[in-house]
Formats: structure tokens, C-alpha cells, sequence
């Protein structure tokens, strides 16, 4: 779900890739299906291990697992407390799917703060135009 929703709000400031430490063999109908109310095909997705993901670099890593991960990494990991809604009624896939929807859109937000700071940090050009000397 994170992957759909950051792929579909947040390609100007992120390229993403949903991992698990155990991934399952296909995505849940569930899944599927309440992603599709929001107008969101996650339909070419597929269950990756961490392991294939990190091949692909990464500046940070969002840890949804409710378990810590097995190693330390050079990369920074931002842990979210999210309920695991396989097994679970459609109504729980709803409300993981709009907590999800909530973090994902505040990371992207925060990420576009924080390239703006920088953008507006940079030293200013100079752009008036100087005399030649001859």
C-alpha cells in the first residue's frame, strides 16, 4: 500500500520499492481491491525481499514489520507502528490502507520542506550583468 500511495503522490520527490522480511508469494485481493477505491492500480507490484530491494540503494528505509531489522544499516530507518491486516476484515484493510495513505502523505510533505530549505538556503547568484574590461 505504501508503495502505491508514494508512487502516485510523491514521484517528484521519491523513487520507491516495498520490501518485506518475509514476503508473502502475491498480494492480498484484499489489498488490491482497497486500493483500487482510491484509484490507486498496484496491480504490476509484487513481494519483494529486503534483500533485492537494498540491491537498488536506498536513503531511507520505512519499517512496518513491528520487528526490528537484522542489521544495522548505513541507510536511515524510520519505524511505523502499522497494524498488519492480512486475515483481517475489509473494513481493517480500510483503515490500515488510510493510515498508510496519512504517514506516506507526511513524508512526502516533509521531504518537499526540506528540499525547499535547501533551495532557498543556497547562496544567491549574481545576475546583473558587468561591464567588459578591455
Amino acid at each position: 500500500m505504501a508503495e502505491g500511495f508514494a508512487r502516485a503522490y510523491g514521484p517528484d520527490v521519491m523513487a520507491v520499492q516495498s520490501a518485506g522480511l518475509f514476503p508473502a508469494m502475491t498480494i492480498a485481493p484484499l489489498t488490491r481491491a482497497v486500493m483500487r477505491e482510491k484509484n490507486i492500480d498496484i496491480g504490476a507490484a509484487f513481494p519483494k525481499g529486503l534483500d533485492l530491494a537494498m540491491r537498488h540503494g536506498a536513503d531511507l528505509i520505512i519499517n512496518m514489520s513491528g520487528q526490528k531489522l537484522p542489521a544495522k544499516s548505513a541507510v536511515a530507518v524510520e519505524d511505523w507502528e502499522v497494524r498488519d491486516p492480512i486475515g483481517q476484515s475489509e473494513d481493517v484493510y480500510r483503515a490500515v490502507r488510510d493510515q498508510i495513505e496519512q504517514r506516506v502523505m507526511r513524508l512526502i510533505l516533509a521531504i518537499r520542506a526540506r528540499d525547499a530549505s535547501k533551495a532557498t538556503s543556497a547562496p544567491p547568484v549574481d545576475t546583473r550583468r558587468r561591464p567588459r574590461r578591455q
